[in-house]
């Protein structure tokens, strides 16, 4: 009995094709005493893991001087929405050496996409 058989991931159809190096906005749902709000999470993927669980990818940005890093399943509900705002060009599929960077450092080159 292998775990695929037994659970079915259904990926959520409001995330598109990310990459290492992107920067995204992810909006996400919170519930807070109560009532449900979106709340938007601006950053760089430095990471995307993909599996028989349905994978989950890490941003990290920088808030008042502190890096902050979020990992999101690809199938989780809360997800409302994902935009890609940059391709980022990079030759890494782990981003890990950003943490070292600051955050004006840690900016990437943008990918031109062929055509």
């Amino acid at each position: 009995m292998d775990i695929t058989t037994l659970f079915t991931n259904k990926p959520n159809p409001d995330i598109p094709a990310l990459a290492p190096g992107d920067t995204v906005k992810v909006s996400v749902k919170i519930m807070e005493r109560g009532r449900e709000r979106t709340q938007i999470f601006n950053g760089v993927v430095i990471k995307v893991r993909r599996g028989a669980d349905g994978g989950n990818f890490t941003i990290r940005r920088v808030a008042r001087g502190v890096g902050v890093e979020h990992t999101f399943p690809f199938s989780s509900p809360l997800l409302e929405r994902v935009e890609v705002s940059r391709h980022g060009k990079v030759r890494r599929a782990r981003l890990y050496y950003l943490r070292g960077l600051s955050s004006k450092a840690s900016r990437t080159k943008e990918r031109r996409e062929k055509g």
